[in-house]
């Protein structure tokens, strides 16, 4: 049977001890081990912020992982890309180290090339989100919505469609960050590193985007 290394990353500590998202990953990675023949003879599991992501020296368990499958002369399994990563030249450099990477939602087929063409394209879409999000609420802003000195909007009957468009802009962002399965937590950075206003123009909390997405799900 063939061996491999199970990999794991989650972004919080609170969400590695409290499994979610850990269990979704584990349950992947175990049903397409068994479709495919794989024998799981290692699980690490990678617990951290969204600051410093794709930096592999941020990543020791990942290297533990790394150094395990190539001693064994085996594979690195993992269930998502995003768990390693969307950045093109980080993928590029885990590449370099000449052990087979294998994302159970690309299937076993998906060579190296095919990993950085999914990476690439998936760095481009982040790109495309953020400079579509300002745009929005730039053209928003043109029509009406007036960020006072403090963050706080001066609406009234003239801005109010442009806030609804502003909001909806904002809603939009944040549901592709939940699809892409990103944390409240690393979404709350993002956010704010995007420079992305919250609705009266000040900073993002965890608070503020968890009554976001509650809303976006009703």
């Amino acid at each position: 049977m063939k061996q491999a290394i199970a990999y794991y990353r989650v972004s919080t500590a609170k969400q590695g001890r409290s499994g979610l998202g850990l269990e979704a990953q584990q349950e992947a990675v175990r049903r397409f081990a068994e479709a495919e023949g794989y024998e799981i003879t290692g699980e690490h599991i990678e617990v951290e912020t969204g600051k410093g992501a794709d930096a592999l020296n941020r990543r020791p368990i990942l290297k533990e992982a790394l150094d395990q499958a190539r001693k064994i002369k085996g594979v690195v399994i993992v269930a998502k890309l995003d768990r390693l990563s969307r950045d093109v030249a980080f993928v590029a450099g885990l590449m370099a180290q000449r052990v087979p990477f294998v994302v159970t939602e690309l299937g076993a087929d998906a060579d190296p090339f095919m990993l950085h063409l999914y990476a690439a394209l998936a760095e481009k879409e982040r790109r495309l989100i953020s400079i579509r999000t300002k745009d929005a609420l730039a053209a928003a802003k043109r029509r009406g919505v007036v960020l006072g000195k403090h963050g706080r909007d001066v609406l009234g009957p003239a801005n109010h469609k442009a806030a609804q468009e502003r909001a909806v802009a904002i809603a939009d962002t944040i549901k592709a960050k939940i699809d892409a399965g990103k944390s409240l937590r690393v979404i709350t950075a993002e956010l704010n590193a995007e420079e992305v206003p919250t609705a009266k123009g000040g900073t993002w909390h965890l608070t503020s985007v968890k009554r976001l997405v509650d809303r976006i799900a009703a």
